[in-house]
C-alpha cells in the first residue's frame, strides 16, 4: 500500500499536534486506503493548500468522491472538504486568504468559500457526546481531532462516507463503501442514521438515481423509522421528491424503497394503486402500481432524450408516475373485463391534492394536473384536426403540447411487453403548424374589441370572451377583423342584458 505523505502538523503515528491543542490530539483509525483518481479543481486545491499550510489536513468527502468513482474523469459539481487538525477560528483565517468565506452552519462550523468561480463547503469533523441513556440522548460536537472512522460514520450511507486524501492520492474507505458501490448496494454506516428520518427518503433518492438496492439491514432500520415521518416538514419532503424527479434514472427504485420500508403508506395516493388490476390485453405488466413504476422510468428516459433537466424534467417524471392515480376510484371489474372510464379526468384533483400535501409549489400542481387529465386524449381521438389540437393546447396550459407528448409516451412505454412509442406525432405536427407547441393561440377578441363595438364593461364580457376563444380554436376566425365579424353575427342585437 502506498505510504501517505505526512503534512505539517500530523505526526508519523497519525496524530494531529497543533500547538496548545496538542494534548487533545486523537490517533486516527486505520481505514482502507487505495490509490484513486479524483479530480481536484484549482479552487479546491487552493483551499486544501491553505488548510495544510495552517497545520491541518483536508479531505474531499461525500458526493464529490462518490460521483468521481461512478463517472471517472467527470468534474463533480459540488465539492465538500472536511478539515482536520484546525480549530474553527484557525480554519476560517486560513481560508480567508483563498476567497470570500461565509459561515453557513455555525453550530457545526461549516464554511462556504467562494473562489475562482466555484463555491466550496468546508467543514470540521464532528462526533457524538452521550447526554443520557436514550437512543436520542446525545449532542453533536465539533472535534477537529476525531479519527476518520468516527467522523465519516456520521454520514448516512457507506457510499457517501468515502473520502479522498489529495495529499496521498488515496481513497479512504472506513465503512466498506467501495465494495457497496461496486455491488450496487445502499447501506447505512452506523446507528446514527436514525437521527434524521429524512435519510430514508434520501436513501430512496440515491437508489433511484444510481440504480441501487437497499441493504436488508438498512431496510429494517428504515421500517422502524416510518412512524417518524410526521416529524418531517413538507419543505424537506418536497425537497427529496423534487430532487428525485429531477435526477433519478430509475424512479421506480424510489417507489420500491418506499414500499420495502413501509414508507409508501405515507403517500396513500400511490400506495392504493398496489393490487388494482388492469386489462392484461393492454397492460400485461401487472397492476396499476407496476404500470406507474414503469411509466415513471419511461418518463425519465424520454425527458432525458428531450434534453430536459431540473424542474422541467421533474414535471414529466411526476406526471408519468401520477397519470393513473384516478384508477384507484374508477376501476371496475365485470367478469374478465376491467375498465377505468373517467380515471384521467378524476385523476387530476387526486394528483393535485397529492402534490400539495407533499409540499410542491402550486405551479407544479397546476402544470402536472392538466397532463394527468389529458393523457388519454390521443387514444380516444384517432384523427386530430387543427381545431382539436388548438383546444387541447388550451386545456393543457400552463403545460405544453410537447410535455403532454412525453407523458403520453411514458404511459405507452410503461406497459412491459406491450410497450410502444407514443402516438402523438400527428398531434405535434398540427401543433407546429398552429403555433401551439409551447402555448395556446393568443385570444383575439378581448375587452378592447367589445368596447370598440359599443359594449359597456360588465358581467357579460366573461361569457362572450370565453365563447369567442372556443370559436377561434374551432377556426371561426383568425384575425381581429374576423373576430369583429363573428361578434356581429353571433350577437346581432348587441350586448345582452346582464
Amino acid at each position: 500500500m502506498t505510504r501517505a505523505r505526512v503534512p505539517a502538523g500530523v505526526t508519523e503515528g497519525g496524530q494531529f499536534a497543533t500547538g496548545a491543542r496538542a494534548e487533545a490530539a486523537l490517533t486516527l483509525s486505520a481505514p482502507v486506503r487505495v490509490p484513486a483518481q479524483v479530480p481536484v479543481s484549482p479552487a479546491a486545491a487552493r483551499a486544501l493548500d491553505a488548510i495544510a499550510a495552517a497545520g491541518g489536513r483536508g479531505y474531499l468527502v461525500g458526493g464529490c468522491v462518490r460521483d468521481s468513482l461512478l463517472r471517472p474523469g467527470a468534474a463533480p459539481k459540488d465539492v465538500d472538504i472536511e478539515a482536520y487538525g484546525l480549530e474553527p477560528g484557525d480554519l476560517a483565517r486560513a481560508l480567508d486568504g483563498v476567497g470570500r468565506v461565509d459561515e453557513v452552519g455555525k453550530a457545526f462550523s461549516v464554511l462556504t468559500v467562494r473562489t475562482g468561480g466555484q463555491s466550496l463547503d468546508v467543514a470540521l469533523p464532528r462526533r457524538e457526546v452521550r447526554t443520557g441513556p436514550g437512543h436520542r440522548d446525545f449532542a453533536i460536537e465539533v472535534d477537529p481531532y476525531v479519527d476518520l472512522a468516527t467522523a465519516s460514520g456520521r454520514r448516512d450511507f457507506t457510499i457517501n462516507a468515502l473520502m479522498f486524501d489529495p495529499a496521498s492520492g488515496e481513497l479512504v474507505d472506513c465503512w466498506g463503501g467501495l465494495d457497496d458501490l461496486r455491488a450496487g448496494v445502499l447501506r447505512h454506516t452506523t446507528p446514527a442514521f436514525a437521527e434524521d428520518p429524512l435519510r430514508v427518503l434520501r436513501g430512496a433518492r440515491f437508489a433511484a438515481r444510481f440504480d441501487l438496492t437497499m441493504h436488508p439491514d438498512t431496510v429494517a432500520l428504515a421500517r422502524d423509522l416510518a412512524p417518524e415521518f410526521a416529524s418531517l416538514s413538507t419543505e424537506r419532503v418536497w425537497g427529496e421528491w423534487s430532487t428525485m424527479a429531477a435526477t433519478a434514472k430509475h424512479p421506480s427504485r424510489w417507489l420500491d424503497v418506499l414500499a420495502q420500508t413501509g414508507w409508501l403508506r405515507h403517500f396513500p395516493e400511490l400506495d392504493v394503486l398496489r393490487g388494482i388490476s388492469q386489462d392484461r390485453r393492454w397492460h400485461p405488466e401487472g397492476d396499476v402500481f407496476e404500470h406507474s413504476r414503469l411509466a415513471a422510468d419511461a418518463g425519465a428516459r424520454l425527458a432525458d432524450e428531450a434534453g430536459l433537466d431540473g424542474p422541467d424534467r421533474a414535471a414529466i417524471v411526476l406526471a408519468a408516475m401520477l397519470h393513473d392515480v384516478g384508477k384507484a376510484t374508477h376501476t371496475q371489474c365485470d367478469g374478465d373485463r376491467i375498465t377505468s372510464h373517467g380515471h384521467d379526468e378524476f385523476g387530476e384533483p387526486i394528483a393535485k391534492t397529492f402534490l400539495s400535501r407533499i409540499g410542491a409549489p402550486r405551479h407544479v400542481a397546476d402544470l402536472v394536473g392538466p397532463l394527468v387529465r389529458n393523457h388519454m386524449v390521443s387514444t380516444t381521438v384517432a384523427q386530430p384536426s387543427m381545431s382539436t389540437v388548438r383546444r387541447l393546447a388550451r386545456r393543457l396550459a400552463p403545460a405544453t403540447m410537447q410535455q403532454w407528448a412525453l407523458v403520453v409516451g411514458a404511459d405507452r412505454g410503461g406497459r412491459g411487453p406491450a410497450s410502444e412509442p407514443g402516438n402523438t406525432g400527428r398531434w405535434l405536427e398540427l401543433a407546429q403548424r398552429a403555433g401551439t407547441e409551447q402555448r395556446p393561440v393568443r385570444p383575439i377578441l378581448g375587452g378592447d374589441i367589445l368596447r370598440a363595438a359599443g359594449w359597456a364593461p360588465g358581467p357579460s364580457f366573461g361569457p362572450v370572451i370565453k365563447a369567442a376563444i372556443a370559436a377561434q380554436d374551432d377556426g371561426a376566425f383568425a384575425d381581429a377583423d374576423g373576430a369583429r365579424a363573428w361578434l356581429a353575427a353571433t350577437y346581432p342585437g348587441g350586448q345582452p342584458s346582464a
